[in-house]
């Protein structure tokens, strides 16, 4: 069925980008997971060819368009399995905080580059022993003079040894009450003295995606690169977890539909008993559920995409979206393995990196759990 989400524009926008990522991404991706991180290179001619940013004003050097279009960029790069090419953490997220929040100067400073794919964003919440907890974070950033001194520790960080400018959540009063009237955000470039990058982090999945530890050692860093005022990071941070919330749905979603055409294309070609898998009814009722299930997933998405686009706030309806689907994927990898027998087991099958690939959706931007917890909220339980 046509999505009715999508304009002509969107349709001719996605066109676009399957060339690049067929002829740029695709043939780059097993290199990718072998080196454990993705190459500048292809950053840059993202940015050159306007797949980066593409919702930032022009005025900045972006698409000028909506969301939608990084919508059609995630869809692209997790049908490819391109996951370590994190362009939703460098435009989906870290692009809104400083668009909504960084002054003129910031703004002017720093989106051009990360367009043109020359400076890479990144954003550091979690700690060694605060994950979901964002209102008790440890790392300080106490003022002297015209400086923070920022000391701490941040991990399990995208793009940690790529990025170039981190948004960074700090302490910058750590005795206020509540906890979270303490929290601010500081954009911290990683040619700060003090920033040091710790090891890379060797994951289940997601291989090519670069994840690290990030300590600040004494880090000197500009009052001018406060993002917002002192205090408000807590409330800029639910802000925009909407947005990236419904960022992993639609990650998710993609990744499903390319689990379920791979292990489809399968089963038709694989024989056993004299048949192909594909003619066993357990086989056909096990596929026939999944794809009705992402149908499913993919109208409620797509429902939650229109109304984020005319500015609802949708704290409820994105937690469901992103709970909902990343379990479905997890459930639906788990079931194309067993489909695929033994082979599923065998990482040369894209099935096996798919499976591995799920098991963190549910768990990064709020796990599951606490996804529920707001539901339950929000529906008035508690």
């Amino acid at each position: 069925m046509r999505r009715e989400i999508f304009t002509d524009e969107h349709a001719m926008f996605r066109a676009q980008f399957r060339r690049f990522a067929e002829r740029e991404i695709e043939p780059k991706v097993a290199e990718w997971n072998r080196n454990r991180a993705t190459d500048r290179a292809t950053w840059r001619r993202l940015g050159e060819e306007g797949f980066l940013g593409p919702a930032m004003p022009a005025e900045y050097g972006g698409g000028g368009g909506d969301f939608l279009y990084d919508v059609i960029v995630m869809e692209e790069i997790a049908w490819r399995r391109a996951h370590g090419l994190m362009t939703a953490v460098h435009s989906s997220i870290c692009m809104p905080y400083l668009l909504a929040y960084g002054t003129e100067a910031q703004k002017r400073r720093w989106l051009p580059p990360a367009i043109r794919g020359e400076c890479l964003l990144g954003i550091c919440m979690t700690e060694p022993g605060t994950g979901s907890d964002l209102a008790n974070v440890q790392t300080r950033a106490i003022r002297d003079g015209d400086h923070y001194v920022v000391n701490g520790t941040k991990t399990f960080i995208s793009l940690g040894q790529l990025g170039d400018l981190f948004i960074v959540v700090v302490k910058t009063n750590p005795g206020a009450d509540p906890p979270h009237g303490g929290i601010s955000l500081l954009l911290v470039a990683a040619d700060t003295p003090g920033f040091v990058r710790g090891r890379k982090l060797d994951k289940l999945g997601l291989h090519a995606q670069d994840t690290s530890e990030l300590f600040f050692q004494d880090c000197r860093v500009p009052v001018g690169n406060l993002l917002g005022g002192e205090g408000q990071g807590f409330k800029m941070l639910m802000e925009k977890l909407q947005q990236e919330r419904i960022s992993i749905a639609v990650s998710s979603l993609a990744s499903c539909r390319r689990s379920l055409a791979d292990t489809i294309a399968y089963v038709r070609e694989r024989h056993a008993f004299g048949q192909p898998i594909a003619a066993f009814q357990n086989t056909q009722f096990k596929l026939a559920e999944l794809a009705t299930q992402v149908e499913i997933g993919e109208a409620f998405v797509d429902r939650v995409l229109a109304a984020h686009g005319r500015g609802e706030e949708l704290v409820q309806e994105a937690s469901m979206a992103k709970w909902w689907t990343t379990d479905l994927q997890k459930r639906l990898t788990s079931e194309c393995v067993q489909l695929h027998g033994g082979y599923g087991f065998m990482t040369e099958y894209p099935i096996a990196t798919d499976f591995a690939d799920a098991a963190v959706q549910s768990i990064y931007a709020g796990t599951n759990e606490i996804m529920k917890v707001i539901i339950a909220r929000r529906m008035g339980l508690g």
